[in-house]
This record gives C-alpha cells, structure tokens and sequence, in this order.
C-alpha cells in the first residue's frame, strides 16, 4: 500500500472530485460516512458520552458530518467548535448550516473556561486539525488539546490527531492530541510509523472514501507499506524438478568464543527459510557446536580457535551473511577486510560487521554494491551519527543508502527497508520479537532468500515481512513474553503456510 504525501492526498480528493463530477461537500460527505460506520460498528456499546471537537476547517467539517449522523440516530451528542483565527472553509460552514436547521446545537469554545468536564469512559471525537496543518497549535488550540489529554476519555483522531504534522516532526508535544484510534481517511500517513510519534498514535484504522484509483495508482509515493498482499506478490514458486542446487548455497559468517548461538541461529534461519545449503564459517571452537546443533548445515573451521582470521572460498556461494557474534578484535577486523575485497556481490552484514565498518570507516567504501545492513538503532547511530529525530534519522539512513549504492534494513516496531530514496515500512511482528538472536534469525532469512535468486531489495522486504509475520504466530501461542529467536525460526513454515494460502 502506497503512503502519499499530505500535498499528493490533497491532489487526490481534487481528481476525484473532478473525474466523479462530485462537490467537495459530497466527499467530505463520504468521508464522515465512512467515519460513522466505523464508530457504530466498533463503539456504540460504549455508555460515555459523546464529544466532538470540531475545528472550522475540513477536518471540522468531517466532524460535523459525524455529528449530523449520529443524532439521525437519537445518539445524545455534544458538539463543540474551537473559536479560532482562521476562515471557516465553504464545506465546514455548508455542514454547520445543515446541522442547524435539524436544531442542533453548536457550543463555541473561546476560552478555557468553556472547556467541558470529560468523564472517564467518554468518548471524545477529535476533528480540530487534519493533514493541512503547516504551524503549531496555540492559545485555545492547545488547551483544548491538553483539556482532552488530560482527560480519561477514549479519544478518536479523525485522519491525523491535531497538531501532529504528517511528514515532518513535532515542534511542541505538548499541543498535540494523544489518540487512542486514529480513523484515517483511504490511506495511512508517514507519521503513524515513527517511534517518536507513538504517544500520538496508539491504533489506526484505515477507511475507504473511493479516491481516484488511478491518480493513486499513478503517484510516486513517499513511503509504501507492506503487508501480507505485497509480501505474497513478491513469493515465488518452487518447481517440481527443482533440486538444493537450484535453492543456492549460503555462506553464514562469524563466531567467536562464546558467541556461538548468533550463528546457530542465522544458519538454522537460512535453512528453514528454503536455502539449497548451508555451509558455516566459524572459529574452531563452533564446530562440534554447529554440527550437534544443525545437523543439516556443514561448517568450516577457522584456523584459529576462538575468533575469524581467514577468508573464505567466496566464488563456491551464491549469498553470503557476515558479521553475527564475530567481534571486533584486530585480527577480525583485518580478516572482514580481506573478506570484503574479496567479493563482488551483494552480501548481508549484521551485528559486528556493521561494527567493524563503523569502527574503521574506510571499510565502507568496500561493501559490494546492493549489500544489505541490518542495523538496530544503536549500530545504525555508529554507522550514520546521531539524528535529531526520527525525520532525520530517515534523511541520513537515505544519504548513506545512496552514497553507497547498499540497502538498510532499519530493525524496529516498524522495521523499514530504506533504499536511495525508496522507503519500504513492515507491518508484521511485534514487541515479543525485542530479544536476544532476532537479528540473527533475520539475518539468516534475508540471505537463504538471496540464495534463491531474489534480488537484494527483494530479499529484503519479503525476509522483513516473514520474519515478523513468523513472530506474530509464535506469540500467538507462546506469548509476546515468553518468545525467542528460535521461535520465530521454528515458525517460519507457518509464515509461508499463511503467505500462499491467501
């Protein structure tokens, strides 16, 4: 699914209005349908009251359309609207006149001395500001958001909770609305996928208003979102006269005394995700570990016994994953250099490789083209510096991304795959995945999936997706609690059951 910018969204109710041959008042009409729905569905056996903040804009007029639906229905309703500077639009006062003639009654609020009490168990409608908001609410804008914050109320954000900016940071978070649901109109903002804006969106919910399909099919979006539609698309086949040698040989790279369990991990990932072979490379004290713990797997042992010194027989592998439990000794770091010059294919580097070339930049420059780096927030800041905020982190993870010609693969809440310019958000996964050889596991996928001849941006996005999706069925059964990395392994088959049978 395609993530537009807040100006492309605003293109996209123009085309519509012009290809359908509607008035903009009948698609505000559509959207706070939409809205009702959505609520009668899922929130009238709720007994609070209702309340719902409106400012003088269109997302305003949305609310006003939600008002005039639920009082059709002899819903008790209070209706507010913030007395603020700005114009009223056409539509807002097109619906406020509609509102009035049933005898509705409209309560202003000027000051903070007209803010109602809200109860714990209300439900509170924010309709103040949508995605056209270009500065920071003040004055009665902001208390009136605080008022609400600090309330006990359930509180729904129509399309975007006022004062969050779609694409661009939050200047003050205390003039902000903190939604339990935002109910968002065709498609999802950028905003809703960054750690920093959590405490704003809790839930989202995507509602259907019949924009022009193909002015959005036709939009270069900002972001696009994969879930299981897109994953499946990007899953291939498997022939009946295929053979291990059509599924490709994976080198898993790394080790070192103590850290075995990162390569166990990678390699058994590998294996499970459909990888032909599985050879990996590890110090001398891996091997009886290796060969106990994956007995499907083959293993080299290094000369040295506890950490990595030699390179490996690359032109034997069609992918490659380094970098997991491996150390950043001298002598490790000078081998991942001799490793580095010595490929001309992408790879995968994870966990100590990405330390290794934070730690002596010039390895950067070696990385061959189109690799992928699996970074956690904290290898990613050794690797791009520190960011401002989440906006900026993108902004440096897309510089490095081009500067290099290699793919970031961002681990978090909302793991994304960010390449040049390209940015891919994963909606699969969940927190129980926050545990010790996730990364591993992960590591292990994306490279058993380059094995199979998927392009690396390919391997990224579906090893991304899989693997949460893997996780996700293992908490189901187990928890969010008690999952581990070798759960989310052991699931994997269930993650493409799920995938093909869609």
């Amino acid at each position: 699914m395609k993530i537009l910018s807040s100006s492309q969204i605003l293109a996209a109710d123009e085309a519509t209005v012009l290809k359908e041959r509607i008035t903009s008042e009948a698609l505000m009409e559509r959207a706070g349908t939409a809205i009702y729905n959505w609520i009668r569905i899922n929130m009238m056996n709720l007994d609070g009251h209702i309340s719902i903040f409106c400012g003088t804009g269109n997302n305003g007029g949305d609310g006003l359309v939600v008002a005039r639906k639920l009082l059709e229905q002899k819903k008790k309703i209070h209706l507010y609207k913030i007395a603020g500077r700005s114009e009223p639009s056409a539509d807002f006062l097109a619906n406020e006149g509609k509102l009035k003639s049933t005898g509705a009654g409209i309560q202003t609020i000027e000051s903070a001395s007209d803010l109602p009490p809200l109860e714990y168990g209300d439900i509170v409608i924010d309709a103040i500001f949508g995605i056209g908001l270009n500065r920071t609410p003040t004055g009665i804008y902001k208390e009136t958001i605080q008022h609400i914050n600090n309330s006990k109320a359930v509180v729904l954000a129509i399309d975007l909770p006022s004062g969050l900016f779609p694409e661009t940071p939050v200047e003050d978070h205390q003039a902000v609305i903190k939604a339990d649901w935002v109910l968002t109109l065709q498609l999802p903002k950028f905003a809703f996928f960054l750690p920093e804006n959590y405490q704003f969106v809790k839930r989202f919910e995507i509602l259907e208003i019949g924009l022009d399909k193909n002015f959005i099919e036709d939009a270069v979006p900002i972001a696009q979102l994969i879930g299981r539609r897109e994953a499946k698309i990007l899953l291939k086949e498997r022939n009946k006269f295929d053979h291990k040698g059509t599924f490709g040989h994976v080198a898993i790279v790394g080790g070192s005394y103590g850290k075995m369990g990162s390569i166990i991990l990678a390699t058994k990932a590998a294996l499970r995700v459909g990888a032909g072979m599985v050879t990996s490379f590890v110090p001398g004290v891996g091997v009886n570990i290796l060969q106990i713990a994956v007995p499907e797997a083959m293993v080299v042992a290094d000369k040295n016994d506890k950490e990595l010194t030699s390179t490996i027989p690359e032109n034997t592998f069609k992918s490659i994953a380094v970098g997991m439990g491996m150390g950043t000794s001298e002598k490790t770091m000078d081998n991942f250099e001799k490793i580095l010059r010595s490929i001309d294919h992408p790879i995968v580097i994870d966990a100590d490789g990405i330390n290794c070339l934070a730690e002596k930049r010039s390895l950067i420059g070696l990385i061959p083209k189109l690799s992928i780096l699996t970074p956690h927030p904290k290898e990613l800041e050794r690797l791009i510096g520190k960011w401002a905020n989440d906006y900026d982190k993108i902004e440096k993870a897309k510089g490095f991304s081009a500067k290099f010609n290699v793919i970031l693969v961002i681990k978090g809440a909302n793991t994304m795959v960010i390449f040049r310019e390209s940015i891919y958000i994963n909606t699969s996964g969940n927190p129980g995945m926050a545990t010790a050889g996730s990364g591993d596991a992960l590591s292990g996928i994306i490279s058993g999936l380059m094995a199979q001849d998927y392009d690396s941006l390919m391997a990224a996005i579906l090893g991304t997706f899989i693997h949460g999706l893997a996780g996700d069925i293992g908490s189901e059964n187990l928890g969010e609690n008690s999952l581990i990395a070798g759960d989310i392994i052991e699931n994997l088959p269930g993650a493409f059951r799920q995938l093909r049978e869609l």
